[in-house]
């Protein structure tokens, strides 16, 4: 959940994770629980990873990055398109004739939003940011994932001051529920 560094080293370890959970996907060979588990577990990790960025990365993005407003802009759309289909996936049972093409297209989404950020936005936020500012985001993005919902709430706002507000009593509603069923333990 948090692996230290600035906000870059953060982010792009985040990034190896989910890209090692698609691995292990791809390479299975038939449904069931195991499958559940493993969308479990990059449905947690793109969550706090996304609610995270969009309440400190983007607002950073808008603040000190030229065009700073249109990249902010494209990223939150990124995050709704996947975030639905996380939603999708939730409600979709391992062994439904949908699940592969509804996995593929996340899969999809993702690494085009990673390639992006990668190629895209690190560059530009690393020449508009001191090491120090960095630094600092890396610790706020750190301590907003260990507050993130779990779960996919494409409704729940995307946008300082309230996503900042919702996403804490979000989270700790879905650790909550986590608890209980299980989930995201294996």
């Amino acid at each position: 959940m948090g692996h230290g560094g600035n906000v870059i080293q953060e982010l792009m370890t985040d990034h190896r994770e989910v890209e090692h959970i698609f691995t292990r996907i791809q390479q299975m060979t038939q449904g069931g629980q195991e499958l559940r588990d493993l969308c479990d577990e990059v449905t947690i990790e793109l969550v706090r990873h996304s609610v995270a960025e969009e309440q400190y990365l983007y607002p950073a993005v808008r603040k000190h990055v030229e065009g700073g407003d249109r990249i902010a802009d494209k990223e939150l759309a990124d995050h709704g398109r996947v975030e639905e289909l996380l939603k999708q996936l939730e409600q979709t049972d391992t062994d439904d004739s949908r699940m592969s093409p509804l996995l593929q297209q996340l899969m999809d989404e993702v690494a085009a939003h990673v390639e992006d950020e990668e190629n895209n936005l690190f560059p530009a936020l690393r020449l508009a940011c001191s090491a120090e500012m960095l630094d600092d985001l890396g610790d706020k993005i750190r301590r907003a994932k260990a507050m993130a919902p779990t779960r996919p709430h494409p409704a729940a706002p995307d946008a300082p001051p309230a996503n900042k507000i919702l996403a804490p009593g979000a989270g700790l509603v879905d650790r909550a529920r986590d608890f209980v069923t299980g989930r995201g333990k294996s």
